[in-house]
């Protein structure tokens, strides 16, 4: 993939999280007063593969690592197809974080927004216009993932969004291009070993994110905001005891605040996909077979590398449900 700026050092990095907490709260308000509440009530199972805990959708039957659509073969853009129709429109649309550092986070030394997830979607616009610079980037909380997939106001999100069951049955999904667990992130003076040892106290995760579901079952408080930097503000200033989501988040959160540390074991297993709408299975397929490229072609393991660090896991093996 094209190069990246290198990670930043120094006093750069000590201000990033204030960076992005003021881009985060700024955006912030007008997504509060829009979003939904938690997301739907969900059951939790275990995952033979992992030994985590995963959650489906009441007594619907799904696998969310292999609920997919399989390429039709290398990415093609086929007249007719929602990708032809992107092509003649000059550019992708994309709904993505700009407040996770790593995965998708808006760079103060250049004004650009770059990560993993955003990685994933400039092979995606390499793949249509041979381009991958070819994209309009949307910054959206993730209580506006579904949202704006379903009404078509982005054509794809790449927010470290997890499948679940109950988001199967609104939107369409990639294969699994990253696995995450929810972990707990804490201040360092932090007496407290994991979200158990929370109980009756004030826990953060973004509104939107399946996270709060968690917390709340450790019978903890959760406590939502629009953006996980919204969360790290409310950490340092003592207002909540702690922030459970994927330990891929806060791995990123810790990198700008070295006052943290994240406690206790793997809670819940949390594979990662494209979000497409699912008026669009042959623009799913596409993205499938792009993600297939860069698992073998080296491309996701130099990502991986560059923006989380080393050493660099195998990447999720594809698996699909039709």
């Amino acid at each position: 993939m094209n190069a990246r700026p290198r990670r930043l050092r120094g006093p750069w990095r000590r201000a990033l999280p204030v960076m992005l907490a003021t881009f985060a709260l700024v955006l912030g308000a007008a997504a509060a007063a829009a979003a939904p509440g938690y997301p739907a009530a969900l059951s939790v199972a275990t995952s033979a593969r992992t030994g985590s805990t995963v959650r489906t959708a009441g007594a619907a039957s799904c696998n969310p690592h292999a609920s997919s659509l399989s390429p039709s073969g290398p990415p093609q853009v086929t007249s007719g197809s929602f990708m032809a129709k992107i092509r003649a429109r000059g550019h992708l649309i994309a709904g993505v974080d700009q407040s996770t550092y790593h995965f998708g986070f808006l760079n103060p030394l250049n004004g650009q927004i770059e990560g993993f997830d955003i990685d994933m979607i400039r092979a995606v616009a390499k793949a249509i216009f041979g381009n991958p610079d070819k994209v309009v980037y949307k910054a959206i909380s993730d209580a506006q993932r579904i949202p704006d997939i379903t009404s078509g106001a982005v054509d794809i999100v790449a927010h470290t969004m997890t499948i679940t069951c109950a988001r199967l049955q609104q939107v369409d999904f990639s294969s699994v291009y990253f696995d995450a667990a929810q972990r707990v992130l804490v201040l360092k003076n932090s007496t407290a070993t994991s979200l158990a040892g929370l109980r009756g106290q004030r826990v953060c995760a973004t509104t939107g994110s399946d996270s709060l579901i968690v917390i709340a079952a450790a019978k903890a408080i959760p406590v939502a905001v629009p953006y996980w930097t919204d969360c790290l503000v409310l950490l340092q200033q003592g207002d909540v005891a702690a922030i459970s989501t994927d330990d891929s988040i806060l791995d990123g959160l810790a990198a700008q605040d070295p006052w943290t540390k994240l406690i206790g074991p793997r809670l819940t297993d949390e594979p990662y996909g494209l979000a497409i709408s699912k008026q669009h299975p042959d623009f799913v397929r596409f993205v499938n077979a792009v993600l297939q490229q860069l698992r073998t072609n080296g491309q996701w393991a130099a990502s991986y590398a560059h923006w989380i660090g080393t050493p660099v896991p195998a990447p999720p093996p594809a698996q699909y449900g039709g």
